[in-house]
């Protein structure tokens, strides 16, 4: 006959096998299962990731900001990680840390001149991730994008008009553009 001690163990990897498919089953099945269909039902392009389709193809997502090159596009912000998901992250860089070279870089690269700067065309967001850049941002990019496209600087102007989203919530941030949904514009204005 077993001792007492060893029903009392034997009762008490019984009810722990117990908790632990329990919470298996729980925590591992029914939450996420929950999580999927809530984010399904509430917001169904989010949890698809927000992809941006042009002529049936998928060129980008609402959600992540992409690299452009070349002076005929819209830029967004500078990103630490190249744009890459798996890696982001800001530079953390403090604010006495030397960023004279980068931000000589980047001006050069967008054509700004040496005057003040919206500061989000010289800064990379928190994530590098970042879709969006301040409606002055994009004004600034006017006059270099008409440029390069050989079209008007009021035109290429009411396309960042066009692309302005509102303040999340009508009063939270500050009103921004989605650089890839603008430079979609522009590729349809101009046809290249």
């Amino acid at each position: 006959m077993p001792s007492i001690r060893a029903r009392l163990l034997a009762r008490q990897l019984v009810a722990s096998v117990r908790v632990m498919a329990a919470f298996t089953v729980l925590l591992g099945l029914l939450y996420p299962l929950a999580v999927w269909g809530t984010g399904q039902l509430v917001a169904r392009d989010q949890a698809a990731g927000s992809l941006v389709r042009v002529d049936d193809r998928v060129v980008g997502s609402a959600l992540l900001g992409q690299q452009w090159t070349g002076p005929e596009w819209f830029h967004g912000r500078p990103s630490a990680s190249d744009y890459s998901g798996d890696v982001s992250g800001g530079t953390n860089l403090g604010p006495g840390a030397p960023v004279e070279g980068a931000v000589a870089r980047r001006r050069i690269r967008m054509d700004l001149g040496d005057g003040p700067q919206p500061p989000d065309a010289l800064t990379a967001s928190a994530s590098g991730l970042d879709p969006h850049i301040s409606v002055a941002n994009a004004e600034a990019q006017v006059a270099r994008v008409a440029a390069a496209r050989g079209l008007p600087p009021e035109v290429v102007g009411g396309l960042v008009v066009d692309a302005t989203e509102d303040r999340a919530l009508g009063f939270l941030g500050e009103e921004r553009v989605n650089v890839l949904r603008l430079n979609i514009g522009l590729r349809g204005l101009s046809g290249s």
